[in-house]
């Protein structure tokens, strides 16, 4: 099947250096904000660069000083994790818990605008013990502090979580993480905060090309690929997520919303990555989240992954997920008219990130 037209316009915008800022449609978009580079720009110019391309969110994955000194005042939403190191001494200690608030928080608001605290991102082994005592302790320190109900508390998980992803309404967790991501989702029920998800298209796909098809992955199918009672699924991402929603119904989270806090492609270093295809999928996933999905029409809070490539991470396509270089220049353009016609402004442009990887079981993809 051929994609859809806009994908020659993105090629000649390539060609010509064409970069067209996304026009502030939606709050549902952010950026993820990754600093294992040597070369990246200060975290005062990364902010104003954010401010520069409408981008209304961000998420860091530390606390950093200079990075939360630099967002006061900017009004740009934070995801702020905690690192997976300290969760055993959050788990086991309020006091650390209320110290770790008082330093990374409550020092900084409401200068800074915190939305989301991860407490862990992608948690594995038997580390996943400490996510739900830490998620409490943290969320006690904001109590304490009159700030939870402005701030949340979550944690992220990738999609490995999931042991049964097909057909989406069929969604439960693994036998491994059904335990412990239970309880988890329950307590995120009682709170009223999000599950936070990092959603990978191009991870399924690059696992299984001959049952999922580029198209799928991309968001470019022509039609419908899955049918699931009355839900159509047109493409990977809307399957993912509503395998998640499945999931979190089955253990009693039918109120947990999903935020996604990581979602990109790579444009080069691996089968499928490309300039074009990551343009493609960006691109189009910004388009689309405002819809949410066939179970869940509603906006979905998304993060794109992410804002620069970073030279310290693995050769490959570890390095090639930025939107920018670190000199701030776009990696390649985008070109998205939202609801009316593009704004030509310069070379930035608004953008977001989720995470999760879709496994699928027996049935072909292909479009």
């Amino acid at each position: 099947m051929t994609t859809k037209s806009y994908v020659p316009l993105t090629a000649l915008a390539l060609l010509i250096g064409v970069f067209v800022p996304i026009p502030t449609i939606t709050e549902s978009i952010g950026v993820c904000y990754g600093t294992n580079g040597n070369n990246l720009p200060t975290p005062a110019n990364v902010v104003k660069l954010y401010q520069s391309n409408g981008i209304k969110a961000m998420r860091i994955y530390t606390p950093d000083s200079a990075v939360l000194n630099a967002l006061k005042g900017t009004n740009i939403d934070l995801i702020m994790d905690v690192d997976n190191s300290d969760l055993v001494s959050l788990a086991s200690s309020s006091s650390a818990a209320a110290t770790w608030v008082k330093n990374n928080v409550q020092a900084y608001y409401p200068a800074v605008s915190f939305k989301y605290i991860a407490v862990g991102n992608e948690v594995s082994g038997s580390a996943v013990s400490n996510i739900l005592p830490a998620m409490k302790n943290v969320y006690t320190a904001l109590s304490s502090a009159g700030l939870q109900n402005k701030i949340k508390v979550s944690t992220s998980v990738s999609f490995d979580v999931i042991g049964t992803s097909y057909p989406p309404s069929a969604g439960a967790f693994s036998s491994d993480s059904s335990s412990y991501m239970s309880t988890i989702v329950k307590y995120l029920g009682q709170t009223g905060a999000p599950l936070l998800a990092n959603i990978y298209p191009y991870f399924s796909y690059v696992g299984n090309p001959s049952s999922i098809s580029l198209n799928y992955a991309l968001f470019t199918s022509p039609g419908t690929v899955v049918t699931d009672g009355s839900n159509k699924y047109q493409n990977l991402f809307d399957a993912m997520i509503d395998t998640l929603y499945s999931a979190m119904e089955k253990v009693g989270g039918s109120n947990v919303g999903i935020v996604v806090s990581e979602s990109g492609w790579p444009s080069a270093g691996g089968t499928a990555a490309s300039m074009i295809n990551a343009q493609t999928y960006n691109q189009n996933l910004i388009r689309h989240v405002d819809k949410g999905t066939p179970k869940k029409p509603t906006a979905l809070e998304t993060y794109v992954f992410e804002m620069f490539n970073e030279n310290k991470k693995s050769v490959g396509i570890e390095q090639n997920w930025g939107l920018f270089y670190p000199n701030e220049q776009p990696v390649y353009s985008i070109s998205i008219a939202g609801s009316g016609a593009p704004q030509n402004s310069g070379p930035h442009n608004s953008f977001s990130r989720f995470i999760i990887l879709y496994c699928h079981e027996g049935e072909s993809l292909k479009s």
